[in-house]
C-alpha cells in the first residue's frame, strides 16, 4: 500500500486551514519506528490540529480540532486522555459519530492519539476524548497473535457458560448477568464511542431481541441501514482515517463492527482508539468498509457502512485498540442450515466468528431470523432439528431434538438456544483447544403446537422379583387434545436387591438432568472428548423414557460416572479428592426402556415398585 496518498477531495477553504496547522503522514509507515510521534508530555490546551475520518465514500477528510487539555488516568490508572473540541460546521452539525472511533490526530503533521470517547449523549459541543498514540502502541506488543488461548482463562470462560446455561433454562435469548447495559449509555459520562454493528439480512424485530446482549460489548445494533459486498474490490487504499470493519457474520447473514483506522505500515494496522469486545486475542475477518452516508441525530449519530473486499484479520481487542493483520485469514465456522416442511424450502449458508463469547449469541441470532425469514413461518410451529458440529480431531456432536413452543418463549428461539448450549459446554472446556470445523443443521416444521404433558403414570403389577417384565402405563395430555395412555414394559436387572425401589417415568429432558449429562456449573471441567461424548448422550424430547433408580450409591469423579461404587470405598474417593471433584447419589439411575411419541414431551413422575424376595 506504499505510495498511496490520501487525496483532498474537499473544500480548498478546508485544506488551507487544516494545512497550516497539521500535516498528516499520508504514506503508510515502514514501521512503528519511522512513525513521527507527537509526544503525550508537550501536548497543552490552546493547540490546534486535525483528525481524519471518512464521511461518505472510501476517502478519509480532514476536521480541525482544538486541544482543550489533558486528563491524567482518565481511562484507568496510568491512562491517560486528551480533550478535544471538533472544529467547523461539519462538527456542528454531526457531531462525534459513532464509527469515528480510531480516526487520527495529528498535531504539527505528527501522530499525537486517536479519539475514541465522547461525553454521554444529547451533548450540545463536539467534544471527544482522544487515546494518546503511545497507549494504542502497547497493543502492538502484546504476546501472541493466536485467539484460542481463552482456554487459560478457565474461571472467566466457566463463568460465562454457566451465565448462558442459567439464563437458556429460563426461556431468555442467551442474556446473562453480565449483559446488562452500560451504566454509562445516556448520562454525562465519558465513554467509548459506539462501534456500530450493522446487520443485513436481519429483521429489526430479531436485533432488538438481541439488542442489550450486544450493548453490552460495547456494540450499536443499526438495522437495515448497512450491507455487505464482499465480492466488492475497493481500489482505495487503506490509510490513517479509513473505515475498516471486523466481521462477526457473513454469508446470508451479514454483522460487522466498523471504526477508523489510526496507523497502517505494510503488514498490520491500529484501529478504533478503545476495544470493540477487549477479548484480547481474538480472529475476525477484516474488510475494507464504505460510508454511504454520515447521520446526524442528537441521540446517536453514526454512519451507514457498507463493508467490501476482506483484506487480513483482527488479531487483537485490548484496552486502547485493536490490531489488524493484512493477509492473514481469520478463523471461521461455516454454518449450513436447511428448513424443510414449509411451501418454500430453503437452505442458508453463512459463517460466524469463532469465539467463545461471540459465536453462540451471533449463531443464536442468526438461526432465529433464518428461522423467521420465511413467508411458511408461522408461530406456533414444531421442529424436529438435527445435524451436527464437527471439531477438528473429535467425533462431531450429534443434535436430535424435538422443539415444541411453549408459553415462555417461541419454538424458533428455542431451537436456536438448543444449538447455542451445545457451544457453550463445547467452548466451557477448559482443558483443550476446540477447533470447531463446521455446522449442518435441519430444521423439518409442522404446524402447531405438537406437544403433550406426562401427566400420570402406574405400574400394572408393583410387586415383582429381579429380572422380571415391568409394565408402565404413562398418561399423556397433548395439547389442546383429550388425554392418552402409552403402555410399555422393560425388563428390570436380575441383580436388583429386595425392597422398594422407584421408577423414573420422564421425557428427556428431565433423565439428561438425572444422568448428569446437563452439564453443572460448580463441577470440574472436563476433556474435549468426554464433553462431546455427554453431549450425544443426550435424549430427544420426542420420546417418553422408562428409568429405574437402583437403590445402590452412585458417585461422580471428576465428572465420570461411577455407577454402584460402594459407600466404603466412596468414603476413601471422597477423602482423596478436592472440593468439587467428587460427588454422591443416593441412587443409580438405570435407563430400562423408550417409546417413540410424535410430540415434544415435558414432565415426569416418580413410581415405586417393591422387589420381593
Amino acid at each position: 500500500m506504499a505510495g498511496l496518498v490520501i487525496a483532498c477531495s474537499f473544500a480548498g477553504q478546508i485544506c488551507a486551514q487544516t494545512a497550516a496547522s497539521a500535516r498528516p503522514v499520508n504514506l503508510p509507515a515502514a514501521s512503528v519506528a519511522a512513525q513521527p510521534i507527537y509526544p503525550l508530555s508537550q501536548i497543552h490546551a490552546g493547540q490546534r490540529g486535525v483528525t481524519y475520518s471518512v464521511f461518505q465514500g472510501s476517502t478519509p477528510q480532514p476536521t480541525e480540532v482544538e486541544i482543550l487539555g489533558v486528563l491524567h488516568n482518565a481511562i484507568g490508572p496510568g491512562k491517560d486522555m486528551i480533550l478535544v473540541r471538533l472544529l467547523g460546521a461539519r462538527a456542528e452539525y454531526d457531531g462525534v459519530v459513532s464509527g469515528m472511533s480510531g480516526s487520527p490526530v495529528y498535531i504539527d503533521g505528527k501522530l499525537a492519539g486517536a479519539i475514541g470517547f465522547r461525553i454521554g449523549q444529547f451533548t450540545k459541543q463536539p467534544i471527544a476524548g482522544v487515546t494518546p498514540i503511545q497507549q494504542m502502541l502497547d497493543v502492538f506488543s502484546q504476546s501472541g497473535e493466536s485467539h484460542r488461548v481463552y482456554a487459560e482463562n478457565a474461571h472467566l470462560e466457566e463463568t460465562f457458560a454457566a451465565g448462558q446455561r442459567s439464563v437458556a433454562a429460563s426461556g431468555a435469548p442467551g442474556i446473562s448477568a453480565e449483559d446488562e447495559p452500560n451504566p454509562a449509555r445516556g448520562s454525562t459520562m465519558l465513554q467509548p464511542i459506539d462501534t456500530p454493528l450493522t446487520f443485513d439480512g436481519f429483521s429489526p424485530a430479531s436485533i432488538d431481541l438481541f439488542r442489550q446482549r450486544f450493548h453490552s460489548l460495547g456494540l450499536s445494533p443499526v438495522a437495515g441501514i448497512g450491507s455487505a459486498s464482499p465480492e466488492q474490490r475497493d481500489p482505495a487504499p487503506v490509510v490513517p482515517g479509513s473505515a475498516i470493519s471486523a466481521i462477526i457474520v457473513s454469508g446470508d447473514f451479514n454483522m460487522a463492527a466498523t471504526c477508523s483506522v489510526t496507523y497502517v505500515d505494510p503488514k498490520r494496522l491500529l484501529a478504533c482508539g478503545h476495544p470493540i469486545t477487549q477479548f484480547g486475542d481474538i480472529s475476525l475477518p477484516m474488510t475494507k468498509a464504505q460510508v454511504v452516508a454520515t447521520i446526524a441525530s442528537s441521540l446517536d449519530p453514526m454512519k451507514i457502512v457498507n463493508t467490501t473486499e476482506t483484506i487480513g484479520s483482527f488479531t487483537q481487542d485490548r484496552e486502547s485498540g485493536v490490531v489488524g493483520m493484512f493477509g492473514k485469514p481469520a478463523r471461521v465456522i461455516p454454518v449450513t442450515l436447511a428448513i424443510r416442511g414449509i411451501p418454500q424450502p430453503h437452505t442458508y449458508h453463512f459463517a460466524v466468528a469463532e469465539h467463545p463469547r461471540l459465536t453462540s449469541g451471533a449463531l443464536t441470532l442468526s438461526i432465529y431470523q433464518a428461522i423467521q425469514d420465511t413467508n411458511g413461518y408461522n408461530d406456533p410451529a414444531t421442529y424436529n432439528l438435527h445435524g451436527e458440529i464437527s471439531i477438528d480431531g473429535y467425533p462431531p456432536v450429534k443434535i436430535n431434538d424435538m422443539i415444541a413452543p411453549s408459553p415462555q418463549q417461541p419454538s424458533s428461539l428455542t431451537a436456536a438456544i438448543s444449538v447455542a448450549q451445545r457451544f457453550d459446554s463445547i467452548f466451557s472446556n477448559t482443558r483443550e483447544l476446540p477447533a470447531i470445523h463446521s455446522v449442518s443443521l435441519t430444521l423439518d416444521a409442522t404446524p402447531g403446537r405438537q406437544s403433550a404433558a406426562i401427566t400420570g403414570a402406574r405400574i400394572l403389577s408393583p410387586n415383582l422379583r429381579a429380572g422380571d417384565l415391568i409394565t408402565v402405563e404413562a398418561t399423556l395430555h397433548p395439547y389442546r387434545h383429550s388425554e392418552r395412555v402409552v403402555r410399555m414394559t422393560a425388563k428390570l436387572p436380575g441383580t436388583l436387591p429386595p425392597g422398594p425401589a422407584r421408577v423414573l417415568v420422564s421425557d428427556g429432558n428431565t433423565l439428561d438432568h438425572t444422568l448428569h449429562l446437563i452439564a453443572n456449573p460448580t463441577a470440574p471441567a472436563l476433556g474435549l472428548d468426554a464433553t462431546i461424548g455427554k453431549l450425544n448422550e443426550m435424549h430427544s424430547a420426542d420420546l417418553l423414557y422408562v428409568t429405574l433408580l437402583e437403590p445402590v450409591p452412585a458417585a461422580s469423579l471428576q465428572g465420570k460416572d461411577l455407577p454402584g461404587v460402594p459407600l466404603t470405598m466412596a468414603n476413601v474417593i471422597q477423602a482423596g479428592s478436592s472440593a468439587g471433584e467428587f460427588a454422591i447419589d443416593g441412587e443409580t439411575a438405570l435407563p430400562l426402556a423408550s417409546e417413540k411419541v410424535p410430540l415434544a414431551l415435558s414432565g415426569s413422575q416418580i413410581l415405586t415398585i417393591n422387589v420381593e424376595q
